[in-house]
Order: structure tokens, then sequence, then C-alpha cells
């Protein structure tokens, strides 16, 4: 199964909401408006606890965002997805050009359904991938029994949105 059609049935089975595709504009920005981005590139990290699921790491990348503003990176390693989620509207600049997300929830799931949810801390970190070029996309996160991260590099290409 895609990634994006993963992100999508993510969307319809965690949150019952529905999304949309963002409409293009010119100068555009990252997550933007509700919908799914797939993006392409290295996964180069993704540690549940202490299980380093790095090997099975897919080479794509899902940025979804809700119609009420929640934003959720989501790694796929071996068949299952490890989200990092957020408030859209705590996205606030941080070094490099680069934005941050602070992160309330990470969820879980097993193909095409994200069913589990932990309260967490955290942030992620990523770079703008309109702009043409390379950049990364690291999230970290704890809660009080364990510990998340998730560490993406795009290959600089546009991005594929979904519908």
């Amino acid at each position: 199964m895609k990634l994006s059609a993963l992100a999508a049935a993510a969307i319809f089975s965690a949150f019952a909401v529905p999304a949309f595709a963002a409409p293009a504009s010119p100068a555009e920005t990252f997550p933007g408006a509700p919908g799914v981005i797939t993006l392409s590139g290295k996964c180069a990290k993704l540690v549940v606890a202490k299980f380093d699921a790095t090997k099975g790491c897919k080479n794509e990348l899902a940025s979804v965002t809700l119609v009420n503003g929640s934003v959720t990176f989501i790694f796929t390693s071996d068949g299952k997805a490890l989200g990092f989620q957020g408030d859209g509207s705590g996205i606030k600049p941080a070094s490099n050009g680069n934005a941050r997300l602070p992160l309330s929830l990470v969820t879980t799931g097993v193909g095409n359904k994200m069913t589990g949810q932990v309260k967490v801390a955290g942030f992620c970190t990523f770079g703008n991938p309109y702009a043409g070029k390379p950049i990364a996309i690291e999230c970290t996160a704890e809660s009080k029994d364990s510990s998340f991260a998730g560490s993406f590099r795009t290959g600089g290409k546009l991005v594929k949105k979904g519908k």
C-alpha cells in the first residue's frame, strides 16, 4: 500500500475527518492546508523505546494536515506506522530557516489503520520541501513510559499531494 493511501486511511480511521488536497499557490508553505503530502527521500532513523526500526523504514514520509489544524508526520517500517502529531497553530520558527512543531501525541498503527495513541511531549523540526532543496524532518518525543525518534531527509524533489 502506498504511503499516501496509508495516510489517507489514517485520517479516516483515527480522526474521522475528511482530507482535502491543498490548492496550489505561488508561495506554498509546509505542512500547509488540509491534505496529505508524501515526501520521498531517506529514512535516517526510526526508534521506538529501545527498538530500532530504521532498517525497515520506508523512504517515504507522509505529512497529514487535518481541517482542525492538527499536523502528523507518519513514518512506516515493516508494515507498521508511527505518527508524530501536534497542533499546527503552535508551529514556530527555528534556526536555519526551519520550523518547529510541538508534539502532543504519538499515533501507532499496522497496515492502513492508526489505532493507538500515546500522550507525549516533544517536537518535530523541519524545513520547507517546496524550496526545491533537500530538507530534514526530525522528530523526538517522550511519554511517561517510552521515547520515540524519527529522522527523514528529502532529496529536494517536489512533493506529491494526495486527494
